[in-house]
């Protein structure tokens, strides 16, 4: 933590003018715990006194906010050491509080740090450095080796963990036969002694190393109950049999809980064992999609000749040959030949797609019975397949809303209990009678087992984790566990029209010139091939092999359309209301054909000079074959559907017609569509807003639940919180109900979680003797807190096979 005041100097991009520097520091001064602020335009930094790391974060937040950049770097790295959900927080803290660190999670369902830092003041090594020093690592390798390194370490770990639980095993039998039924055989105690000892101080010592780690930092988690318990309930057996005459001379009989000791290792190892065995199986999602990339591709040299490469070293432009049967290795461009290929672990659709020349292909699909070539186009980090494992990684590392508050309590869970373990151990010593010293410890060492915050620490990380990797498999990619938690409250859906109700591929069906005069069809053709619509798109394909002329002042207008200047004329191509705008006059025999088509819900767009409307064209957007049974299946839960375009009044009107959505609005601009969202919003609506490009981004950030066509642009898909890889709006309901699947899991682990230690922790205290004389075994404890792990994971995974 930072103290004594220190100075923070925060790097500024954007900040260019001292009016920019003052917006800056007026920013700053609204951040609580910034104690002075001065932006150094010299430098292009702000230097802040603060006397919290913490506060470095909310500063950072405050300047972004403001609309100027901090160059931050984010990185996610695995965290080593973890044994429960209290050294996540503790790992977390100590990444948190280091110099530089504008925000810092520790996730223990996944064992990742996500960290963002300021690179000008702290590194990746000096966070682990932090992290280090409260007992725990970071593995900070390179990304493409990180993982296999960490299933190694997790291997060796498992390795290490499974023979350890099986010793464990073996060695607590013949206590517990002993201590159970034969208390009474000739040296009893030294036997269970010299059984129980490997156990506890051997097989159980990095519980007390742990514990040891922890209480140098004040702090502690759930080795530190462990090693209490077990060590209390050892210490106080080796003292009863070795100075059994103390209890005697006060007319008590000495016993020795060996067997508790040795048992409770032996549980807790063993739900160890169980629950690393179940978390691995919640990141399988991610396992298999890494699996789908081949470790080596076959690259054809510029002579023709064909040279076995590893996959690290494809390069863009390099010329790939896939056999049938072969996976492929990058994205591309077919070249040459011609196949089917299985898209399904994009798309989520069991159909293979036809792959022909000038067509894309992706990392991670599967050729059919055809073989072709390919350019490499996207390579390593870049190509859709990398880009997928990295945004289900992140949304797996994410943290719900509801874990921030499971977070708050799993911190401060650990000293509350070995608070409620001393105050039943003074209970038991002034009103349990002559029995009462023993019982008492007895009562706070099984209070000390029994409750365990790993539970509570699993219930949320492991649900999302299997939500988002089921989410993946079927072509839904999740960004983050915040919108996997909100899908299920969502009421109101806007829909955009173009490429997400309609298949976005817009094409020419009619075209009608003043006067059949089509001279001006280059300048035409020139404009649209400027614009950047996709409706433009269909016109250029349309007027193939007419030929271009130079254009001046091209100006696209958003909403609206496009202009140019063209031998001292002015020419416009877009709706309506651009021509309107301009005073241009329209043709009856136009407009009459333009009435035509729009009742027949084609996209009527312009071509004008200065003066009057030259030419109507009709294109027209198939509705996709799902898109009406999706809006039915929708509006079936109770969703309110809004359907938003910028077409015109007709086209909208027949397409809403057609797929039976009761709102719409046509002529929609892009900045508009954000405000209709935000008026939903004010209703108490809870909005997602559905889009597939660049125009319907602003909207998309606006949104509760964003969700981008995968098929659509790049810009929708990085402002989106989940992208439908296939643009099918099918999916939309099933990441609904996927939604509800999730949360309803998180629900019923926390519950179960808070019950079993509400129940447990007074039982473990003795509440029921009074009653009915009942005290709770500790290795009874043992296994029910080895248990309470194993079925909250367990719970998550049921999710895997739910539809």
């Amino acid at each position: 933590m930072a103290t004594n005041k220190e100075t923070i100097y925060i790097p500024l991009e954007d900040v260019e003018s001292e009016h920019c520097a003052l917006i800056v520091e007026k920013g700053l001064a609204q951040v609580k715990g910034v104690e002075t602020h001065k932006v150094e335009l010299n430098n292009r930094r702000a230097a802040i006194t603060v006397n919290d790391n913490e506060v470095v974060g909310e500063a950072v937040k405050a300047i972004k906010d403001l609309g100027y950049g901090v160059p931050t770097v984010k990185k996610t790295y695995p965290v080593l050491g973890m044994t429960c959900a209290s050294c996540a927080g503790s790992a977390e803290s100590m990444a948190k509080y280091t110099p530089g660190v504008v925000s810092a999670e520790v996730n223990y369902g996944t064992g990742n740090l996500n960290v963002e830092f300021l690179p000008n003041i702290t590194s990746s090594e000096q966070i682990r450095k932090a992290v280090q020093d409260g007992g725990y690592d970071l593995l900070l390798e390179d990304e493409n080796k990180q993982q296999e390194t960490l299933e190694a370490i997790h291997a060796e770990k498992f390795r290490k963990l499974k023979n350890k639980t099986i010793w464990a095993v073996i060695l607590s039998l013949p206590v517990v036969i002993i201590g159970m039924f034969f208390m009474d055989m000739p040296y009893g105690n030294e036997i269970m002694w010299a059984f129980s000892t490997p156990v506890v101080l051997w097989l159980g010592k990095d519980f007390f190393i742990n514990a040891w780690k922890q209480a140098k930092h004040r702090s502690a988690n759930m080795d530190t109950l462990v090693a209490l318990s077990t060590g209390i309930a050892y210490i106080f057996s080796v003292f009863n049999m070795l100075f059994m005459d103390f209890w005697h001379q006060r007319g008590l009989h000495a016993h020795v809980y060996f067997e508790a000791a040795a048992v409770i290792i032996a549980f807790i190892l063993l739900g160890k064992l169980l629950e690393e065995k179940a978390k691995g199986n919640t990141s399988s999602a991610i396992k298999k999609l890494m699996g789908l990339q081949p470790k080596t591709v076959i690259v054809i040299e510029a002579d023709g000749t064909e040279r076995q490469k590893a996959i690290e070293d494809v390069n863009a432009g390099d010329i790939i040959l896939v056999k049938p049967g072969e996976k492929i290795a990058v994205d591309g461009m077919v070249v040459s030949g011609n196949s089917y290929v299985d898209e399904s672990m994009l798309s989520g659709e069991p159909v293979p797609v036809l792959k022909k020349e000038n067509e894309k292909v992706f990392a991670g699909t599967i050729n059919q019975k055809g073989s072709f070539q390919f350019k490499a186009v996207k390579v390593g980090k870049e190509t859709m397949l990398a880009q997928i494992i990295k945004m289900v990684q992140d949304a797996q590392g994410s943290k719900a809303p509801v874990q921030k508050l499971v977070d708050k309590i799993a911190g401060i869970f650990v000293p509350v209990v070995m608070g409620i373990a001393v105050l039943t151990f003074i209970l038991w010593f002034f009103l349990g009678g002559e029995n009462g010293v023993v019982q008492g410890l007895l009562a706070a060492v099984t209070v000390l087992v029994i409750a365990c915050p790993c539970a509570l620490g699993l219930a949320t990380p492991t649900a999302i984790m299997v939500g988002v990797g089921k989410g993946a498999e079927n072509g839904i990619l999740i960004k983050d566990a915040e919108s996997l938690e909100l899908a299920k409250k969502v009421n109101a859906i806007v829909l955009d029209k173009t490429g997400t109700i309609t298949e976005g591929r817009p094409q020419v069906t009619g075209i009608q010139w003043l006067n059949n005069d089509d001279a001006t069809k280059d300048v035409l053709l020139s404009i649209e091939k400027q614009s950047e619509h996709p409706l433009a798109e269909a016109v250029v394909k349309h007027l193939e092999g007419v030929s271009t002329t130079a254009l001046s002042n091209f100006d696209s207008i958003t909403g609206k359309g496009a202009k140019a200047d063209y031998n001292n004329d002015t020419y416009y191509v877009g709706n309506k209301k651009l021509l309107a705008e301009n005073n241009i006059t329209i043709a009856d025999q136009l407009q009459q054909q333009a009435d035509e088509w729009g009742t027949q819900s084609k996209t009527v767009i312009w071509f004008a000079n200065s003066k009057q409307a030259l030419s109507v064209i009709a294109i027209s957007d198939k509705i996709k074959e799902t898109s009406v049974a999706a809006i039915k299946e929708m509006q079936d839960m109770g969703i309110d559907l809004y359907m938003l375009t910028g077409d015109n009044e007709a086209t909208a009107k027949a397409i809403a017609q057609q797929t039976g959505i009761g709102h719409y609005k046509a002529e929609v601009l892009p900045q508009h569509k954000a405000d209709f969202v935000k008026e939903l919003q004010a209703q108490g609506k809870v909005v997602a807003m559905v889009g597939d490009g660049i125009n319907d981004s602003t909207a998309l950030a606006t949104a509760d639940v964003s969700i981008a066509m995968g098929k659509g642009s790049d810009i929708a898909m990085d402002v989106a919180k989940m992208t439908i890889i296939s643009s099918d709006l099918t999916k939309i309901p099933q990441a609904i109900r996927l939604s509800k699947q999730t949360v309803a899991t998180i629900k019923q682990n926390l519950f179960w979680a808070f019950i079993y230690n509400l129940i447990g922790i007074p039982i473990a205290a003795g509440i029921l003797y009074p009653i009915n004389g009942f005290l709770l075994n500790p290795m009874i404890a043992g296994a029910a807190m080895a248990l309470s792990s194993v079925s909250v994971v367990s719970n998550s995974l049921r999710l895997k096979w739910k539809k």
